[in-house]
């Protein structure tokens, strides 16, 4: 005796369909009630995926410097920033300020978080609300339940002590930023200690009047060219 079905086949493509693929679907047939919860739906899945991503990545990272030191913590970001930016984090095909600024927006906005972004005569800056990674992690206990803070002031901590491994990224990236072009693209302007405060993601217009901190806290010299 075969035992009773508990799916239909309708439920079951339903299912294993992309929720992309039904909100628009939903949108075409004017079913905005569906529509409007297969949107909701879709963010939830996103943010599971990028919330268990983010903690693991943490974990590996926790490892890294608990058994191979804060040196070993570096090389091991370096390698892994070099392999996503071939593979996904490529750079941006237009590089004038409007485009740089547009292309950071688009990344941050994969966090799932409101930007809050502001414009003077000097800068833009763009700001998660909250962050969506680094600060949320703090946000939520992830040091409490065990993931690692780098003890002593580094050039990937900005300097500082009792830094979140996860957010050691963003020196690195820094750092490779410099090593790769010969000056920042974008900024990081934070608080210490980290997450008090949202972190500024700032496109400075003039690179020029970067101010001389940004670059030795990660152990560079302001280059000579952005000072024309």
């Amino acid at each position: 005796m075969n035992p009773k079905r508990v799916f239909t086949d309708k439920e079951l493509k339903e299912m294993g369909a992309r929720t992309l693929d039904l909100v628009l679907e939903a949108i075409e047939t004017g079913d905005k009630e569906k529509a409007t919860k297969l949107a909701r739906r879709m963010y939830e899945e996103s943010k599971y995926l990028h919330d268990g991503y983010m903690v693991w990545i943490s974990g590996l990272q926790s490892y890294i410097y608990k058994n191979c030191g804060t040196d070993a913590l570096e090389e091991a970001e370096k390698e892994a920033h070099t392999i996503e930016a071939n593979l996904v984090f490529k750079p941006p095909e237009k590089t004038d300020f409007r485009s740089l600024v547009e292309h950071q927006a688009s990344k941050m906005r994969g966090h799932l978080q409101p930007l809050s972004i502001e414009e003077d005569d000097e800068k833009v800056s763009l700001t998660m609300k909250p962050c969506g990674s680094g600060e949320r992690i703090i946000q939520i206990g992830g040091y409490e339940a065990g993931l690692a803070r780098v003890k002593g002031p580094h050039r990937i901590t900005w300097g500082m002590q009792n830094f979140p491994v996860y957010c050691t990224h963003c020196p690195v990236g820094e750092i490779l930023a410099i090593e790769r072009t010969g000056d920042f693209s974008v900024v990081k302007v934070v608080t210490d200690p980290i997450g008090r405060e949202g972190c500024h993601f700032t496109f400075f217009k003039d690179r020029a009047q970067i101010p001389d901190k940004h670059y030795t806290r990660i152990g560079k010299k302001k280059p000579l060219r952005a000072k024309g």
